[in-house]
């Protein structure tokens, strides 16, 4: 018999689409499953993944609804605190809670998937997750699409964004850029399938496509993070190099952080141990309070790296 199962992740969009599989595999269990997200999202998953218990919550100044918001309102409608999975990596809060050496080995999707019990290959399985609203792809589709032969472009995220000119591809092609025309993330998906070409951000998007294994389309990718914070890929993009440094400037150490915090709130000679086997601070193995600090370590926007001529390897004259 399944039980009242919690998921803290309220955002980003590209981090909650990730993530769904991993619902799904206890939901197929028997799990009911009760997910809070950033009231903003609520519009692209609650008829695409009815199956899921959606909470809109709203964004606060404060980054509340990172865990303290989700984590109240999973425990007012009856979640145990055992029964939730915290699907962020690392949160400056509570660092006790991070799994230090998973931090440091593991990209942030694969720490999803591994401190939730679940087998990372199911990330792939996106498509079992989703009931897609054709009429309303279709709607979009012959709103945006004028000529046949066409190039999606997704190339400004909410905190991110670069300029990049994609005649190259096909100077005969029409370009359709992925804007806010629809609430919907989903409704992009038959103008997805249905280009000659791909060429998008590390976002939401790029997420979806490779996810659900998208294969009509050339795809191009482009990095907008230096470190773990670029998920893995499964579908054979071309990765287009930028000048982003591809090394973290600063690396967290959780342990040292937790270390930090209970020296600050009990003072100097405390004998904390965020990672004890028994007791208070005993660390979950199914689930963890987790969010990766948010550091502005990239420029706004990047300078593609012609050094490596991309172009030229590609037969693109520029």
């Amino acid at each position: 018999m399944g039980i009242k199962r919690g998921i803290i992740q309220a955002r980003g969009l590209g981090d909650i689409v990730i993530a769904l599989p991993i619902a799904k595999y206890y939901h197929d269990e028997g799990d009911e499953i009760y997910w809070p997200i950033c009231e903003e999202f609520l519009s692209s998953f609650k008829d695409t993944a009815p199956w899921v218990n959606w909470i809109p919550i709203e964004t606060d100044q404060r980054g509340l609804f990172f865990f303290g918001t989700p984590y109240q309102a999973l425990t007012n409608i009856g979640v145990k605190k055992d029964d939730m999975l915290y699907l962020y990596q690392y949160l400056n809060s509570q660092p006790e809670l991070t799994d230090g050496e998973c931090y440091s080995i593991l990209k942030f999707d694969q720490y999803k998937y591994w401190v939730s019990g679940v087998p990372f290959r199911e990330k792939w399985s996106l498509h079992e997750c989703i009931t897609r609203d054709k009429d309303r792809e279709m709607c979009l589709y012959e709103d945006k699409v004028v000529n046949s032969n066409y190039i999606v472009t997704h190339l400004k995220g909410s905190t991110f964004e670069v300029k990049v000119d994609v005649s190259w591809l096909d100077p005969t092609a029409q370009v359709i850029n992925i804007d806010a025309t629809t609430d919907n993330i989903f409704d992009w998906l038959s103008i997805i399938e249905g280009a000659k070409a791909v060429v998008c951000i590390d976002s939401v998007y790029a997420n979806l496509i490779d996810q659900l294994g998208v294969t009509g389309p050339e795809l191009y990718w482009i990095r907008r993070s230096p470190w773990d914070l670029t998920p893995v890929l499964g579908s054979a993009w071309t990765i287009i190099p930028t000048e982003l440094s591809y090394k973290d400037v600063v690396r967290v150490d959780p342990t040292v952080e937790a270390e930090k915090k209970v020296v600050n709130k009990n003072g100097v000679g405390s004998s904390y141990s965020p990672y004890s086997a028994t007791g208070a601070s005993k660390m979950p193995t199914n689930f963890m309070y987790a969010l990766k600090s948010p550091t502005p370590v990239v420029p706004t926007v990047p300078k593609l790296n012609s050094s490596l001529n991309l172009y030229e390897k590609l037969g693109v004259k520029i």
